[in-house]
């Protein structure tokens, strides 16, 4: 009998429910607000089988380019060969959580931003505006008073 190759195929352990949180979904799923343009996670929930992504797309981020009132509308960058193609298609929104993506980026514009005001405040310039690497480590003096030598214990053939 040859493998069967259906959309849910091999989905066993990708689709299933975290430990202890089987059954439906809570109100906060479907009381969540959801804005154009917005990051999103596609990740299916497989107590709703109903506007399910393709396997292919569970774990991806998206960003939402519609909603209605009981899906959303998500656009991925699928890499195919050398260049990356648009997808388009709608979930419904059990299948999407909104992303953190963005998280240390945002918070990162708003340090720089509270930084820029209190310089301005002080009539002083802001030179550290862009992100830096993280440079080479401090040095250090390593002394050499208890440094010790070691030797290997000679073999002796034991009968």
């Amino acid at each position: 009998m040859v493998r069967s190759d259906g959309k849910r195929s091999a989905t066993r352990h990708l689709f299933r429910r975290a430990f202890r949180q089987h059954g439906p979904d809570s109100a906060t799923t479907y009381l969540r607000v959801f804005k154009v343009g917005q990051y999103v996670d596609i990740v299916a929930n497989s107590a709703v089988q109903k506007g399910m992504p393709f396997k292919y797309y569970h774990g991806k981020t998206g960003r939402l380019f519609n909603i209605s009132r009981t899906s959303v509308g998500v656009e991925i960058m699928k890499p195919v060969g050398n260049r990356y193609i648009p997808k388009r298609f709608h979930l419904r929104i059990e299948h999407v959580r909104p992303s953190k993506c963005q998280q240390e980026f945002k918070a990162l514009i708003k340090a720089r931003d509270a930084k820029r005001r209190e310089a301005k405040a002080a009539g002083e310039k802001v030179v550290d505006a862009k992100r830096q690497p993280k440079g080479p480590a401090p040095a250090k003096i390593v002394s050499a008073a208890n440094v010790e030598d070691l030797q290997p214990i000679p073999y002796e053939f034991m009968v």
